[in-house]
């Protein structure tokens, strides 16, 4: 039995040390491969760069790409060398044609084309579907052989870019796992060069215009909004940021409102599409910085914004920035604006992430002394009334807003302290009450009566159970000695932040430690308290009990 464990031990030490070998033999003949892949490859190109009697091993390179949609790791090093033969075909002038070349020239020239043509299809198909590696690779080939193109062949400037360029930003929108490969593109080429900026835009606009696939459009607007910083329109177009030789009857290429232009172009296609409710947030939010710095005509975003600002909720206020800008730098006009802006106060609003930006707008709509009292004390009104149902960190905003809404308006201070002059009517609220005034369910701000009304909701929250809020709510029942409250104090307060400051975590420390039972009763009002728990006294017990016999 020794013998035989012994030799069954043996054998399996031995099949273990030789378990590595085929793992290294396969390493082994996948270099091996690759070196004589590589050397056939080198002696292919320099054949067809010796002779022109080995142009046929153009398409044995071709056939060595290895493109099939099966697989995702093509035969990089052909491709490159693919690119190094046509580059010096194109040099030598060997893909272009005169009309006082030889009939047997022309079939060259043809035969040539098809191939180059054959090429291309491949670093195309390469893009879509091989691995982040070689899309990156095909990517670069293909962007080599539009400026060789145009940089060799006469006149080819704008079938190239209607053409090989087209064809590559098609590829990039519609590839498999193309994050890094779109990033590629726009960090390498379109912020690089303003030609290639100038010619995607146009791609674009001509792309969104018909392909209208909810995924797509995503891309597209990944892709223009990488380009977040208009020029200037004293910018200097330059030639020498140009990715390949410029057409000279394109004047527009060398403009600034050229390129504007394209850019609005194509911003023009994305918004004209049936957009989700996502994109159509993420276009909001870009709108003022990044979109309309490339409009020429910023009012062609009226009917965009308009439609965003009537249909509501978080869309509603995000389209808020980009329709004030229109208003306040185009004079544009939008009928019944302060009811619209009026009818966004809602609950949802104070409990919206776009609070902070929804009061920095309002903030601005209100600053004007020519507004009429009875809107802005329909705003101070609707915003006290919200405000009793609102989250603490909402409250301590409404009330400082309040408050340089009072100090820049003080006809509406009436809403805060009314004298009644009539002592029986005096004595008869006194003893009875009186009903609020304020209409909430009207959606005119002029017609709420709220100026008839009175901010009692914000004297109820100064009892509220958060010392922060019920001191802040203070402010509107003492005297009016400081000019005004800076908002950007109060905009960004968080529940998190305000439990970081009672705990003393946050900036303010802690200034008294507050009182905490620790010694909780397990019952209560019960003989066995007393000796179980420590709570109270038996007699507490024995009242209870009296008072139960006396209910009974």
């Amino acid at each position: 039995m020794p013998a035989a464990v012994d030799a069954s031990s043996s054998k399996k030490r031995k099949s273990t040390k030789n378990a590595g070998t085929p793992s290294k033999r396969r390493a082994v003949a996948e270099e091996d491969g690759f070196a004589e892949t590589l050397s056939k490859v080198q002696e292919l190109e320099n054949q067809i760069a010796e002779s022109r009697k080995y142009y046929n091993n153009i398409a044995t390179l071709i056939s060595m790409l290895n493109v099939e949609p099966s697989v995702k790791k093509p035969e990089l090093a052909v491709a490159v060398s693919l690119c190094r033969v046509f580059s010096r075909l194109m040099a030598a002038g060997n893909l272009s044609e005169s009309s006082r070349d030889a009939e047997n020239e022309k079939i060259v020239v043809a035969w040539l084309k098809e191939r180059f043509s054959e090429y291309q299809r491949a670093l195309l198909s390469i893009i879509r579907e091989a691995d982040t590696t070689s899309q990156v690779t095909a990517l670069t080939l293909s962007m080599r052989l539009v400026k060789e193109y145009i940089t060799h062949i006469p006149g080819a400037d704008s079938s190239i870019w209607s053409g090989l360029f087209k064809d590559i930003i098609e590829a990039l929108v519609e590839a498999q796992d193309g994050e890094e490969v779109r990033a590629e593109f726009v960090s390498k080429f379109m912020k690089e060069y303003e030609d290639i900026r100038y010619q995607t835009f146009t791609q674009i606009a001509e792309y969104a215009a018909t392909r209208r696939k909810t995924d797509i459009i995503e891309i597209l607007i990944s892709l223009l909004s990488a380009c977040d910083e208009a020029p200037a329109s004293d910018h200097e177009i330059d030639t020498e940021n140009f990715f390949a030789k410029p057409d000279p009857s394109n004047k527009r290429l060398r403009t600034v409102h050229g390129h504007k232009r394209r850019a609005q172009d194509a911003w023009l296609a994305i918004l004209r599409n049936n957009l989700s409710q996502a994109q159509r947030k993420a276009l909001l939010r870009i709108m003022v910085h990044t979109i309309e710095p490339w409009f020429t005509r910023p009012e062609l975003l009226m009917d965009f914004l308009t439609d965003s600002y009537n249909e509501g909720g978080a869309i509603s206020l995000l389209a808020l920035s980009g329709l004030f800008y229109l208003i306040q730098e185009k004079n544009l006009d939008y009928p019944q604006f302060y009811a619209k802006l009026y009818s966004l106060l809602d609950a949802d609003l104070l409990h919206s992430k776009h609070r902070s930006r929804f009061f920095r707008l309002l903030n601005t709509f209100l600053a004007s002394t020519h507004l009429p009292a009875t809107l802005v004390a329909s705003f101070i009104k609707r915003l006290s009334r919200l405000a009793l149902n609102a989250p603490p960190s909402a409250i301590v905003v409404i009330v400082p807003f309040m408050y340089n809404l009072f100090k820049s308006h003080p006809t509406c201070t009436f809403v805060m302290h009314r004298e009644i002059r009539d002592k029986k009517f005096a004595a008869e609220i006194e003893a009875e009450g009186m009903e609020d005034p304020f209409d909430p369910k009207e959606t005119d701000p002029t017609r709420t009566n709220a100026i008839e009304s009175s901010i009692w909701e914000i004297e109820t929250l100064q009892s509220h159970y958060h010392p922060n809020v019920a001191a802040i709510a203070r402010i509107i029942s003492e005297q009016f000695t400081k000019q005004a409250y800076n908002l950007e104090d109060f905009l960004d307060h968080t529940y998190q932040g305000m439990v970081q400051g009672e705990l003393g975590t946050g900036e303010k420390p802690l200034r008294k430690v507050p009182v905490v039972e620790y010694q909780i009763p397990k019952r209560i009002f019960t003989d066995r308290l007393l000796e179980e728990d420590g709570g109270v006294d038996s007699g507490a017990g024995s009242f209870m009990r009296g008072l139960w016999d006396f209910s009974s």
